[in-house]
């Protein structure tokens, strides 16, 4: 690596705003109780009492799950390997279904379900168990055995989860994938695990449209020879293709099906699910999670972090395709026995207020959403959030990227009316649980996830693997976590290598970030998303954050371009908020404002307006798709695009 690559990522953008959490929500917080309990007296004693990591995991694991037999060891670190929990027999579904029918919690309601049309509908605790039960009997009658794999491709509706809990039941390893994927991507994915079956649905609702998911599937498993079934549930009543000894309706399954199943005892480092996470190669990388530890992870970091209650109604706005729906839609809130809200279509459609209306008509207490879908709703302006009662609501969160300052203002005043904290929480699929995360007792500073979550332990490394304040670096972990991933289907050498190989025993998160002297952490982007200007190396997202927080910037998105003078030049692509007029002026006064946030070095060269920028179905944007089209090189598979005509835009941009 030439010398300049190796200097450490320049911090420009600077934060000094800071805001305290009420007293009565610490006051009242699930983690206070728990300092309390064990004698602990503040947050920064709970950070270092935490270190301790085996007496900490152990200890909140009682709280949260019911082992059919106690471990023998808490950690067993072989690095890269841990196992956590070791010798306890152990499911996830005991604890998110199975328990809660000797309690009150049988009768509560699981999931609030809005549909886009507008049909809902609420399940119980109980209708859940039920149903799980009766397609896990199903799925047996099948021949569908512990450590098969199991390949789900549904939308937004119940019986993604009900499907999930259903494998996991029997023991079975299921693999989603996200209902946007291509046909494609989801033959890929398949074969991988050599899926012994396929649960999707014949149709679902998106933007007013019916996306025809079944004939999809149907173009994936005409290449898929491990798959011996395919499962169709009932969603819109479409006519659909059908493959007569291979397809079978969801309901023929289980109509006769009994209401009572087995839960299989698993040993707790058994795998639970395999989920495909994008890597550098262009060829997915099948995340291994398993029962126990990840159970103890997920269920602890929600409880703590948003401070769920029994009377909370919980909505996790992100896709159940994704280890975000995964954790914190399925797993976490059923062990917990919380309300959860889960929607099926577009945030914006039939009109921007769709999520405001929801939060009114079920009374949501939390809301966990994206910064791309603040952003969007920012462009949208005030007048559609304040056509609703927000008032129910008391704490927010944000996942999935770093969220800019200017949309963590916006947020915090505009939905959370100045009164409920912002969770900003990291991690990855690869990690299963929340890493670096305020609590309710954390004072914040926006557009920092603050502090790593106690038994965390992260730093900042340069490139020589040393501790470093204050300058951008590699985000590292240090120690193991419960949640994390058991390792990469059939790909231990890439496992190692992606992760491990940097610095010895030290998992590599692949971010930059950067940690301030009062130890609170800073995500600036990916690392291989990192602008060389003139030997000075600067983060993508610190210089979008700076662009979107001039008040007529919706959206932006920065790449760099060869230069023969400084490495790098900067070209920005920008979206507007709605009605504001593009003009040659406004690019000036766009340049000279990140001068102003950041300094003369990170103003862009280039600045190109466009209606939208090209984003995965998750909301991310897409940079290298940009980068490449911007360059005029080949763009690649774009088939996991949300908007792939905003592909286009650039090109009439440039």
């Amino acid at each position: 690596m030439a010398e300049k690559e190796k200097q450490n990522i320049a911090v420009l953008l600077e934060e000094k705003r800071v805001f305290n959490p009420p007293e009565d929500l610490v006051r009242n917080s699930n983690v206070k109780k728990w300092m309390d309990e064990h004698g602990i007296k503040s947050y920064e004693e709970l950070l270092e009492k935490a270190k301790d990591i085996e007496w900490f995991w152990a200890e909140v694991a009682k709280d949260v799950v019911e082992w059919y037999e106690p471990y023998k060891k808490v950690l067993e670190w072989n690095p890269p390997y841990a196992e956590w929990f070791v010798g306890a027999k152990y499911n996830i579904v005991h604890d998110a279904l199975d328990k809660h029918m000797e309690t009150d919690v049988k009768d509560k309601v699981a999931y609030i379900f809005e549909g886009e049309p507008g049909d809902t509908k609420q399940l119980t605790y109980h209708d859940l168990y039920v149903e799980v039960n009766k397609l896990a009997n199903a799925l047996k009658e099948l021949g569908i055995k512990k450590g098969d794999r199991v390949g789900i491709y549904l939308p937004m509706i119940p019986e993604l989860p009900i499907a999930m809990l259903a494998c996991a039941k029997i023991g079975a390893i299921h693999s989603v994938v996200f209902s946007g994927f291509s046909a494609l991507a989801l033959r890929d994915r398949i074969n991988d695990c050599e899926a012994k079956a396929v649960i999707t649905c014949d149709s679902f609702y998106r933007r007013g449209n019916k996306v025809a998911l079944k004939k999809q599937a149907d173009e994936a498993l005409e290449d898929a020879p491990s798959v011996e079934h395919c499962i169709v549930y009932r969603r819109t009543g479409d006519e659909v293709p059908w493959n007569e000894g291979r397809d079978l309706w969801w309901h023929d399954i289980v109509k006769d099906q009994p209401e009572e199943c087995e839960t299989e005892k698993m040993d707790a480092n058994d795998p639970l699910y395999f989920l495909y996470t994008s890597g550098t190669t262009g060829k997915p990388k099948g995340i291994i999670h398993r029962h126990g530890g990840y159970a103890v992870g997920i269920a602890t970091t929600l409880k703590w972090v948003f401070d769920l209650k029994k009377n909370d109604v919980w909505w996790c706005a992100a896709d159940v395709g994704w280890v975000t729906g995964h954790s914190y839609i399925v797993y976490a809130p059923l062990i917990l026995g919380v309300t959860s809200v889960i929607y099926e279509g577009a945030p914006n459609y039939p009109e921007p207020d769709r999520w405001w209306e929801i939060i009114e008509k079920y009374k949501v207490s939390v809301l966990y959403t994206s910064p791309t879908s603040i952003r969007l709703f920012m462009r949208y302006g005030e007048e559609w959030v304040n056509k609703h009662n927000l008032s129910s609501l008391r704490l927010l969160g944000s996942v999935g990227e770093p969220i800019n300052p200017e949309a963590w203002i916006w947020y915090h005043k505009n939905i959370g009316k100045e009164k409920c904290p912002i969770m900003d929480t990291w991690w990855q699929t690869e990690t299963g649980h929340f890493l670096i995360t305020p609590l309710p007792i954390t004072p914040l500073k926006p557009g920092s996830a603050t502090k790593p979550f106690p038994g965390i332990q992260a730093d900042v490394f340069d490139e020589n693997g040393k501790s470093i304040t204050n300058a951008g670096g590699n985000l590292v972990i240090l120690k193991p976590w419960p949640g994390m991933l058991k390792g990469l289907y059939k790909a231990p050498e890439r496992y190692k290598e992606t992760y491990w190989s940097k610095f010895k025993d030290v998992y590599l998160a692949g971010d930059v970030a950067r940690k301030d002297e009062d130890g609170y952490f800073w995500i600036q982007g990916r690392a291989d998303d990192v602008l060389n200007v003139s030997g000075h190396r600067i983060g993508n997202s610190e210089v979008e954050s700076a662009l979107v927080s001039h008040p007529k910037v919706a959206e932006a998105a920065v790449v760099g371009k060869p230069h023969e003078l400084k490495g790098e030049a900067i070209v920005a692509f920008v979206a507007l908020k709605s009605g504001v007029e593009p003009s040659e002026e406004l690019k000036k006064e766009l340049r000279e404002h990140v001068g102003v946030q950041m300094g003369k070095i990170a103003r862009p060269d280039e600045i190109w307006f466009v209606n939208d920028l090209p984003k995965t179905r998750s909301g991310k944007i897409m940079r290298r798709v940009i980068r490449a089209k911007a360059l005029g090189q080949d763009v690649g598979d774009t088939s996991t695009l949300a908007n792939p005509e905003a592909v286009e835009e650039i090109s009439k941009a440039v």
